[in-house]
């Protein structure tokens, strides 16, 4: 996945707000009678693919709007940022270069929005920032690979980059600077028998630990940052996800993660603490090539980018069953 930047303009809103009919798993509770943990699934906003708007990261902002990356394929279209608001109006944020991509996105406590680009440019290639009312520039540049998903730890300003090639996460400062290898190795590298050569995908700081997806060993990855801002040992979280892009927690609190799971597979799947999985979604929902999730207060967003026929770009929403999903109401 690939980015290059120009000005801040406005687009006009696609009709946003719920366009679809809800609809709702027939296996989504498991299939043993109990209760479906999302429900009312609906489109919340529509997107053209062929303009490449094919939506590959989303980030939830205070004021409840969405920063989401369009990764700009086909290629011979510019990858963008785009805000979309609660009702339904878009701003571009970022155009990019041709040929390049918007990968993971993420946003500082100062409203700053970091994002990762994918470029065969060495000049262009790495993670970049774009300040509030400010202009967009590289932090670090990253090395010929494939940066991915992208999280930051507010506390220790550190940034963590995926790079799905080199089976590596970065470090890097958010004042700027040298990008370093924060972990690697084989839990984060690709499968060698693999269909795709995508190792470490998603990334996600929580609870003092940096949590990844491997999209080819099918792996969710809890790595604690211990003294001194090192990795700790890395422990497999859950195994026998296929396609595992990337994913969102159900709050700041909970350990219970959506993972979205790319084609083919297309599936959102609910994982738990303990390493147990249960479909949530399916194809049967209106799932098209799920690239993430993201989650604002009860509602569950996932990003469909549309790769394969009829290409059925869009972001949807559907409502979470936290009764359902924890056994208890949402305190």
């Amino acid at each position: 996945m690939r980015i290059r930047f120009a000005h801040v303009a406005a687009i006009p809103a696609l009709a946003a707000v719920l366009i679809a009919a809800p609809s709702v798993s027939a296996t989504n509770g498991g299939g043993d009678g109990t209760q479906p943990v999302i429900t009312q699934v609906k489109t919340a906003a529509a997107f053209d693919f062929s303009a490449g708007d094919s939506p590959e990261n989303i980030n939830v902002n205070p004021d409840r709007s969405l920063t989401v990356s369009m990764l700009g394929v086909p290629a011979n279209k510019p990858p963008k940022l785009v805000r979309i608001t609660p009702s339904g109006q878009r701003t571009t944020l970022v155009t990019g270069h041709l040929g390049d991509q918007i990968t993971g996105n993420t946003r500082g406590s100062d409203g700053t929005v970091y994002y990762n680009v994918d470029s065969d440019a060495p000049s262009r290639n790495g993670t970049w920032k774009l300040p509030p009312h400010g202009q967009p520039q590289r932090l670090a540049a990253l090395p010929d690979g494939l940066p991915n998903g992208l999280a930051i730890d507010a506390a220790s300003r550190t940034l963590y980059a995926a790079d799905s090639y080199n089976g590596t996460v970065w470090a890097v400062p958010t004042s700027g600077g040298p990008a370093k290898i924060w972990q690697s190795g084989p839990a984060l590298a690709a499968d060698p028998d693999g269909s795709l050569p995508l190792g470490v995908n998603g990334v996600r700081f929580h609870k003092g630990a940096v949590w990844v997806s491997n999209y080819s060993q099918g792996t969710l990855l809890r790595i604690p940052v211990a003294a001194h801002g090192a990795p700790g040992r890395v422990h497999t979280v859950a195994d026998g996800i296929p396609d595992l892009d990337d994913f969102a927690f159900l709050n700041n609190h909970s350990d219970i993660v959506f993972a979205a799971q790319n084609d083919p597979t297309d599936r959102v799947t609910v994982v738990r603490p303990n390493g147990t999985t249960q479909t949530a979604l399916t194809a049967d929902d209106g799932l098209a090539s799920p690239t993430t999730t993201a989650v604002s207060g009860n509602q569950l967003y996932i990003a469909d980018a549309g790769f394969k026929a009829p290409h059925d770009a869009k972001l949807q929403r559907g409502t979470i069953n936290l009764k359902a999903l924890t056994g208890h109401s949402h305190r």
